[in-house]
């Protein structure tokens, strides 16, 4: 015999069972549905556009891929960290300049390869500057190399920028072209021929503004950035070298303090 909560539990599973298998058809109809509207979604903004799509569908990769590449590379971690120069500072404080290169040439970021180059320009027979004026040639020196070679892959969004709206005219013209090859074949109007010819033209032009104008923003973006961690990693190396002069002259610079001003 079995008891009341195991009926129950058999009467509960069988109606979920029934209910399942009775809705079971209207779901599959229903995701039938979903998929077939998704793809025709897919079909109408990309694939209607005809194989010039394929030119602009690697420049979106492209672009996603540069994009990412300069936002990791991009950081102040890689090029000015704080940890690299508060080690720098004490030692540009104390005067020790060979074990501030050394530190600084076993450091990849771009403030140790920066100071590295630079850094060995120091004139110790020079108190009152230190030789700064060739330590800033080098630092322009390596300034210049180092920006040519970071704005490669920037420059690289400004062609794509430049790129895709081109591509996006050129299926322009492709669809025209198949528009009035229709009508010059046939001699008259096909209004499901044309309509895909211009569906072509107006959709490549449509993907080609869409990737030029988020790459004219990332080309911008990428470079300020790229200026600013510049910027900031000269200033690390003034504050640096103004820190030794400071050191080397410190004497002086007492002595040239007024009378009766306490120190």
């Amino acid at each position: 015999m079995i008891h009341t909560p195991t009926k129950r539990l058999l009467r509960v599973c069988s109606l979920v069972l029934t209910t399942l298998f009775l809705s079971a058809p209207a779901l599959l109809a229903q995701a039938e549905e979903k998929a077939s509207a998704d793809k025709n979604a897919l079909q109408k903004w990309v694939l209607d556009g005809g194989w010039p799509m394929i030119l602009i569908g690697l420049t979106i990769v492209a672009l996603l891929a540069l994009s990412v590449f300069n936002f990791i590379n991009l950081t102040k971690p890689k090029f000015c960290p704080d940890d690299l120069k508060a080690a720098l500072l004490d030692h540009m404080l104390n005067c020790r300049v060979r074990s501030a290169i050394e530190l600084a040439a076993s450091h990849p970021s771009y403030l140790g390869r920066m100071l590295a180059y630079s850094l060995p320009n120091i004139d110790a027979t020079k108190p009152e500057d230190l030789g700064r004026d060739a330590v800033e040639d080098a630092i322009a020196d390596f300034t210049i190399n180092e920006s040519r070679k970071n704005m490669v892959w920037i420059n690289y969004i400004a062609l794509i920028a430049q790129a895709a709206p081109m591509l996006g005219l050129f299926g322009t013209v492709y669809g025209m072209v198949g528009a009035f090859s229709s009508l010059s074949t046939t001699g008259s109007a096909d209004p499901a021929a044309l309509a895909g010819d211009i569906q072509i033209a107006l959709l490549t032009t449509f993907w080609g503004l869409l990737t030029a104008i988020p790459s004219l923003v990332a080309y911008f973006f990428f470079k300020n950035r790229l200026n600013n961690l510049v910027a900031d990693s000269h200033h690390i190396v003034e504050e640096l070298i103004n820190a030794s002069i400071q050191t080397v002259n410190q004497d002086a610079y007492l002595a040239k303090i007024p009378e009766g001003i306490a120190v």
